[in-house]
């Protein structure tokens, strides 16, 4: 099967170079005519392409040209076509977050990594937390929380030690940051067709900011976060590195 690539480069200059050769190499199509999207960068200029790329049915391979690569595949400029063709694809669907901030305005973004709620001053949140419109939690104290996809699990989620998901996991990480109280609580799996309900308690006094992968919202009151029924991203990872293989490297080294 013959494909159209079009590649696209973070501004690192590895990943500068790298398109250029690769476009000598395979030809290089206009995005809107490709097949596959090549990415070369980091996680973070997969992010970008991805949510660029978001209902667009074109697939995504990245190579890592940049210095943190877990959703990347591993450089090579050679059988390109043959390892596309041998990749697995994975469907990404983002979280939909609404913000309320202390004006009453809500704001609505997209998030394919995670939507984490953090402290905006010295005073920790604190929080009250509700899943499908069932109270869970009456008060959490705590810097932050996020709600995290399997695909943003190795992101924040796992610096702040939640647990690290498969790309085709049917789940949520509910993840608290550096909670106070209660002490112990470590966050939640959650099957990803709930809606999380974040309140905000004592706003005024201790304020919090919403932050949807780029897009942050200052001052909120109340967010609310659910997995996109209708978006979708399409990601292909080497069947040779796959993602479980990640996932237990990644375990092991932490």
């Amino acid at each position: 099967m013959t494909r159209k690539f079009s590649f696209i480069a973070s501004g690192a200059p590895d990943a500068q170079s790298a398109a250029q050769h690769l476009a000598a190499l395979y030809g290089n199509s206009r995005q809107e005519d490709a097949d596959v999207i090549v990415a070369l960068g980091g996680d973070g200029f997969m992010l970008q392409t991805l949510h660029a790329q978001m209902n667009s049915g074109r697939m995504v391979y990245g190579m890592n040209r940049g210095s943190v690569g877990f959703l990347m595949n591993d450089y090579s400029d050679t059988g390109l076509s043959d390892r596309i063709d041998a990749a697995v694809e994975n469907i990404i669907r983002p979280l939909e977050m609404a913000a309320t901030d202390a004006n009453g305005k809500t704001h609505n973004a997209l998030a394919i990594n995670e939507v984490s709620l953090l402290r905006q001053s010295y005073q920790a949140a604190k929080l009250r937390l509700s899943v499908d419109g069932q109270e869970r939690m009456e008060e959490l104290i705590c810097d932050g929380i996020m709600v995290a996809t399997p695909a943003g699990s190795t992101a924040y989620n796992l610096s702040a030690h939640g647990p690290i998901l498969p790309l085709d996991a049917q789940l949520l990480a509910l993840t608290p940051v550096s909670p106070f109280r209660p002490r112990r609580w470590r966050g939640a799996l959650l099957p990803n067709k709930v809606t999380v309900t974040m309140e905000i308690l004592e706003p005024g006094k201790r304020p919090v900011n919403a932050v949807a992968d780029h897009t942050e919202v200052k001052s909120v009151v109340r967010v609310e976060v659910a997995e996109s029924k209708d978006l979708t991203a399409r990601i292909l990872t080497d069947s040779s590195h796959s993602w479980n293989d990640r996932i237990l490297a990644e375990q092991f080294l932490y």
